[in-house]
């Protein structure tokens, strides 16, 4: 039952997360696509309002005309929208599931032994403190140095890459990958929280009050709202690179992580370009480029073909059966079985206790365990590379059960 309502949550935090995922990152690309697309009014009776850009949009067979006051209208309206929620309802779904999915199991999600040799208490203290370090070094650096838009940001992204290439050393690939998501997306939502919403209350108190506005308080939000944005796809890639084990359980995976990341950052570049009018093809270009490099640095090795006999039919095979069992046994069955040790219910709903269930699954233990060598998840059987051998061997020689 406790596995039963694990599953539940797991379910029902990740839909939430997703949901309000989209609201945030889609009220954060349309206002980025609205600051760059609007226009200098002509009209004088808009001049005279403070309107310093406007813009004209049909959508769902309605027109629509924004516009953006150079400091604010001459009187405040009542029903004033604040964009917080979205930011505050994203993190705290996403950290919820990090911890039902990953903290509760630490043993499982964030150990690879032959990375990083740790206790779950360990691993868990280093997952939680990875986050907010992440959130105090980059807040120091803009702090510092944040007169300067382009110090920053290379700075930024030198301790991003640090910072992945460090939890890529101390996490399994899959958890390392997604905790470095997860560290960007704490920096964004505490962008929100300590300085693009505060700063914005300032300045609505100082109107109402009648007082000049400082100009510092929207310079560093939208400081701070422009990272978000170049934050966003490299965000996006982390959380859902645990489809994709090709990329995490590689030897240089904090390479494949970082390049991944500024592949998105640079393509993401090119549309805030585009929203001014200017189209430079070297951005994306670029981003495709580094995606090229990680697809060759990635690419499997080649495997010997399979012996064949006079008629093409496979050579029999030399691994019998009961050798492939004996690795399920070791390697697969505590979390692939009716009642798995390190699980509460069979990982996936996926068992390989018996003869027919191996199988049955044999292709997808042939891409998983020997492909991409995703699974056992972190390693945590210690599985041998021998064995993974032994097993794509059984596969190309046909995974004949009666061998």
């Amino acid at each position: 039952m406790e596995g039963y309502i694990l599953d539940w949550a797991n379910m029902l935090l990740r839909w939430v997360h997703v949901i309000t995922a989209i609201a945030w990152i889609g009220s954060s690309f349309y206002f980025v696509w609205l600051d760059n697309s609007l226009t200098k009014p002509t009209a004088p009776d808009l001049k005279e309002k403070g309107v310093d850009g406007e813009l004209w949009a049909v959508h769902g067979g309605g027109f629509y005309n924004p516009q953006k006051y150079l400091t604010a209208p001459k009187a405040l309206p009542e029903n004033l929208h604040w964009f917080y929620w979205e930011s505050y309802s994203t993190w705290m779904s996403g950290f919820a599931l990090l911890v039902v999915l990953y903290l509760f199991n630490a043993s499982t999600f964030l150990i690879d032994k032959n990375v990083f040799d740790m206790s779950p208490g360990a691993a868990v203290g280093f997952a939680v403190s990875y986050l907010l370090i992440g959130w105090i070094v980059y807040d120091g650096i803009c702090r510092l140095f944040g007169k300067s838009d382009r110090v920053v940001g290379i700075l930024v992204a030198l301790y991003i890459a640090a910072a992945a290439y460090v939890a890529c050393h101390i996490f399994s690939g899959r958890a390392a990958f997604l905790l470095t998501g997860a560290m960007v997306a704490t920096i964004m939502s505490a962008n929100v929280l300590a300085w693009i919403i505060p700063g914005q209350r300032k300045v609505v108190a100082a109107l109402k009050a009648g007082q000049p506005v400082d100009p510092i308080h929207g310079k560093r939000g939208k400081q701070r709202s422009v990272h978000n944005t170049y934050f966003t796809l490299p965000v996006l890639f982390a959380m859902l690179s645990n489809h994709y084990s090709m990329t995490y359980a590689h030897k240089y995976n904090w390479v494949v992580l970082i390049l991944i990341m500024l592949s998105g950052v640079l393509i993401r570049q090119f549309f805030i370009l585009k929203h001014k009018g200017k189209i430079n093809i070297l951005w994306p270009a670029a981003g495709v480029a580094a995606l090229a490099v990680v697809a060759v640095i990635i690419a499997p090795q080649p495997r010997p073909a399979v012996a064949r006999g006079e008629g093409g039919e496979a050579a029999a095979a030399t691994v019998s059966f009961a050798k492939v069992q004996e690795v399920m046994n070791a390697r697969c069955v505590q979390c692939h079985a009716e009642q798995p040790k390190m699980m509460p219910t069979a990982a996936k709903g996926i068992k390989l206790e018996t003869a027919e269930d191996i199988k049955t699954h044999a292709q997808l233990i042939y891409q998983q365990a020997v492909q991409q060598k995703a699974m056992p998840l972190g390693n945590v059987t210690q599985i041998t590379d021998d064995e993974r051998a032994l097993l794509g061997q059984w596969f190309e020689g046909g995974a004949n059960t009666a061998n």
